[in-house]
């Protein structure tokens, strides 16, 4: 059994590839031999014949054994000067077939035809609908993006992170006010928190805070300034 894919190139080869250049060979004598171009338009109707009934029926036929063997040797027959096959397949079988379905195959190819520029058009819109969408979610993503914020977000490597300001109201924990646990303290000894739990003596403000609040005639305790 040869392999798959040395099959395939040999099928192509062998039944297309070869046909087609001894019928272009044909058509291009300088006197025509109709014979011969007779043969090749019958090879060439079996072939498209196969190949559309091959597309609808290949996924129950392509399991069988030494079934692209059998295609390949099938092809051979149609065209080898010994053979002929061509000849014989096409006035036996094939001829009878299509004159007795003749009128209806003209008539369903003329409705065809006939809705196969709706048909054309109605793909080109839908490919260029499906497009331009496409082109447009993309500009929008690009327009979005704010131009500075790659730039503003890059950090020269090995430099830390900017850590954020100093708030300006600190609680600064005392021996009457120990940490309820060890992970609330940072390494300079002052915490945040919730200001319910918070007494007079434990907040310190900076100058310019504490000024602006009493300027603004809140009463507040008396604070103590941090040194």
């Amino acid at each position: 059994m040869l392999n798959e894919f040395v099959t395939r190139v040999l099928v192509l080869m062998l039944g297309y590839a070869y046909p087609a250049f001894e019928c272009f060979k044909a058509m291009e004598m300088t006197q025509i031999n109709v014979g011969q171009l007779h043969f090749w338009c019958q090879y060439w109707v079996i072939v498209a014949i196969l190949t559309v009934f091959e597309r609808i029926f290949d996924i129950f036929v392509s399991w069988l054994p030494l079934y692209a063997e059998t295609k390949l040797a099938f092809f051979i027959y149609l065209w080898h000067p010994k053979t002929k096959g061509t000849s014989w397949v096409y006035a036996a079988f094939l001829r009878p077939l299509v004159v007795q379905h003749e009128p209806d195959i003209e008539e369903k190819l003329k409705r065809f035809r006939a809705k196969s520029a709706d048909l054309l058009m109605f793909y080109i819109k839908n490919f260029t609908d499906q497009g331009k969408s496409m082109f447009l979610e993309l500009l929008h993503m690009v327009v979005s993006q704010p131009a500075g914020s790659s730039s503003s977000t890059l950090q020269p490597p090995g430099q830390p992170e900017p850590s954020a300001p100093p708030h300006p109201i600190t609680i600064r924990r005392s021996a009457n006010h120990p940490s309820s646990s060890t992970s609330e303290s940072s390494s300079s000894g002052s915490v945040y928190r919730d200001f319910t739990e918070v007494t007079a003596d434990e907040l310190h403000l900076n100058p310019e805070v504490e000024q602006a609040l009493r300027n603004s005639r809140i009463n507040l305790p008396r604070f103590r300034r941090k040194t």
